[in-house]
């Protein structure tokens, strides 16, 4: 008698399917069998059954060509992470995931690569969506911070380099794009905390570049347009305070205006040539009116263009960060690379803290192209007439 498969394997195989209507039909009873059975109390998957169901979801998306569709099907494979109950699974979801990339990175092709970089942004993108349905709760991020740093960051977790980078790269991205409206500046220290241990304890020396530059040099880049966000919302927040007041003033001056008689007419509106009424200065005044709302809206979508341009950002406590990496890296088992190049950033950061950014310290007075291009030829020409000179030196007998 034939044995019975497990469900597990019997899904990963109609995801791993050559047909694809066979793979669409899998990926749908996929997401209610994860619902159903993560509701269930006595239910609840293993760490071994979700790695088997996620090697059917890696090859389901190998055999996914056209992008539009290789990007349906990974919204649609980041997306189940939602259909389970709890933080529990969800968690192990996540992990099933980074250990399934961890074990096929390597034999990826170059051409299928970027449909599974799509793969893990979005699977980061829904984990911080995911957060997010939960407030924010310490204990979550707490779990996904001891997550990422165990599956990725160890030393001994045996994550590929281009995982790793790839990871540093969307990780400020994806975050700000979900969080920044909610985060405070202590969650997004909590959040980034795992790679400033990790840069001030590893000896592999691209990866505590790559820390740097995709974590750090990403965070001291932003902090002008961070400090804008905050002046925004500071004055939103004062202006929706004044406006209970502005309005109630509003109120007793129009109560002031009706008991007062009926209004004269402006000087200058109206002159009287031979009898008549001329409106020349109305209309003039008109077209001055019209052309100061056009210049205001021009204005207005300037404005508006500039703000779309610039990325979500998030708010950082530029003195607690500096004061966290000072500790990290004046420990003795710091290597001394890695201290000078943290003491740099730590500067920085307390610069900004100060409201000192680091354009700042260029001098004001830069020369122009046509005055670099003309000390340039100046120097060029002394050098030509230093050579003739020697020649002529060395002709003479």
């Amino acid at each position: 008698m034939a044995s019975i498969q497990e469900p597990e394997v019997q899904f990963a195989q109609r995801l791993a399917s050559n047909e694809k209507p066979i793979r669409t039909k899998a990926i749908k009873k996929l997401r209610k069998y994860i619902n159903v059975r993560s509701h269930n109390p006595t239910g609840g998957f293993t760490g071994d059954e979700l790695l088997k169901l996620w090697k059917g979801l890696f090859y389901c998306l190998w055999m996914q060509d056209k992008p539009l569709l290789q990007e349906e099907l990974s919204n649609q494979i980041s997306n189940l992470i939602h259909s389970f109950r709890d933080i529990d699974g969800q968690l192990l979801y996540l992990e099933s995931f980074l250990q399934t990339f961890k074990r096929e990175w390597t034999g990826i092709d170059r051409l299928r690569m970027d449909k599974f970089f799509q793969l893990v942004r979005f699977m980061f993108r829904q984990t911080f969506e995911m957060l997010k349905r939960k407030n924010w709760e310490s204990c979550a991020v707490g779990r996904f911070v001891e997550l990422l740093t165990a599956q990725l960051l160890q030393s001994s977790s045996g994550a590929p380099s281009g995982l790793q980078f790839h990871i540093l790269d969307l990780y400020m991205t994806e975050l700000a794009a979900v969080g920044s409206a909610e985060l405070t500046a202590d969650q997004n220290l909590i959040f980034i905390q795992p790679f400033c241990k990790t840069a001030a304890k590893t000896k592999d020396r691209s990866l505590f570049s790559a820390i740097c530059n995709s974590i750090f040099s990403t965070i001291i880049d932003q902090a002008p347009f961070a400090i804008e966000d905050l002046m925004k919302e500071v004055k939103a927040e004062a202006s929706d305070s004044d406006s209970g007041q502005a309005s109630e003033e509003d109120d007793k001056e129009d109560q002031l205006k009706g008991k007062m008689s009926k209004p004269v007419a402006k000087k200058g509106t109206q002159k009287q040539i031979n009898g008549n009424i001329s409106n020349e200065e109305e209309g003039d005044d008109d077209d001055d009116n019209d052309d100061d709302e056009l210049l205001h809206l021009e204005e207005s979508d300037s404005e508006e263009s500039c703000d779309e341009d610039v990325e979500p950002v998030l708010q950082f406590d530029y003195a607690a960060l500096a004061d966290k990496l000072f500790e990290l890296a004046s420990r003795s088992s710091t290597p001394s690379q890695n201290r000078q190049r943290l003491y740099k950033i730590i500067r920085v950061l307390r610069d900004l803290n100060e409201g000192i950014f680091p354009q700042d310290e260029y001098p004001e007075e830069v020369s122009t192209d046509e005055d670099d291009e003309m000390f340039g030829s100046r120097k060029r020409m002394k050098r030509r007439g230093r050579r003739m000179d020697e020649e002529e030196d060395e002709g003479v007998p």
